[in-house]
């Protein structure tokens, strides 16, 4: 009798065979690389406030920041949508022990924001929503007057209000985000990490107390503009 296992096989089966997918696809397709690329685009993200509560950004950073955003935030829907999958069974009693009213509700709070950036860019960039704008006058270099741009745009209390909002929903996801970004990336000190967390949320509450100052002082007449329409 003939042996069937020392047959060679066909070549038919010998061609099914699962292509093996590189290092950055199986990184960005493993939940543990998305958790990282999450922290790692979430700390861009806080740079990108700090550095644009000092001044405006270049074309080129800002599409760069836009893209960071973009990217965050669909990495972080993925996550969430595999946590869900992961546990089909929804809790009967849910009781929340460690877990905060912004950790919750990331996602959500994340795509508010993106509407509050889109909103931003549209505003004062793209100079919508407010009449005043054109009649601002152009500077002997042909550039936009964007203080008094600034001034007229935040003198609209609606408008100032939901920057306000937008900017408070961005320190909660900022504060939960402080707390978890070192745990993604696999720094679990028991004692520095805790301190950097705390740091972190110090950090978001001081950000949004520079950033929602301007709008209110604009609104107190403590800032006037320098074109008088």
């Amino acid at each position: 009798m003939i042996d069937q296992k020392s047959q060679p096989q066909s070549a038919a089966a010998a061609t099914v065979r699962t292509k093996p997918r590189g290092f950055i696809s199986d990184f960005s397709h493993s939940s543990v690389g998305r958790k990282i690329i999450v922290a790692v685009t979430g700390v861009i993200l806080i740079l990108f406030v700090i550095g644009h509560l000092l001044g405006n950004l270049l074309w080129l950073i800002r599409a760069f920041l836009l893209t960071t955003v973009i990217l965050h935030i669909y990495l972080t829907i993925l996550l969430a949508i595999e946590n869900r999958r992961a546990r089909p069974e929804r809790y009967i009693d849910r009781q929340y022990v460690k877990a905060s009213w912004a950790s919750r509700h990331m996602v959500v709070s994340g795509l508010v924001v993106l509407a509050f950036i889109i909103f931003h860019l549209l505003h004062f960039t793209g100079r919508k929503f407010n009449p005043q704008f054109p009649l601002l006058k152009l500077d002997p270099l042909n550039r936009y007057d964007v203080y008094s741009m600034m001034v007229y745009g935040f003198q609209n209390v609606y408008v100032s209000s939901f920057y306000i909002v937008g900017l408070f929903l961005l320190t909660l996801h900022l504060t939960h985000g402080s707390s978890s970004l070192f745990q993604s990336l696999g720094l679990n000190n028991q004692r520095l990490t805790p301190r950097l967390a705390i740091g972190g949320r110090i950090l978001a509450w001081l950000l949004f107390i520079g950033y929602t100052s301007i709008p209110i002082a604009v609104l107190l007449g403590f800032i006037k503009p320098a074109q008088q329409l």
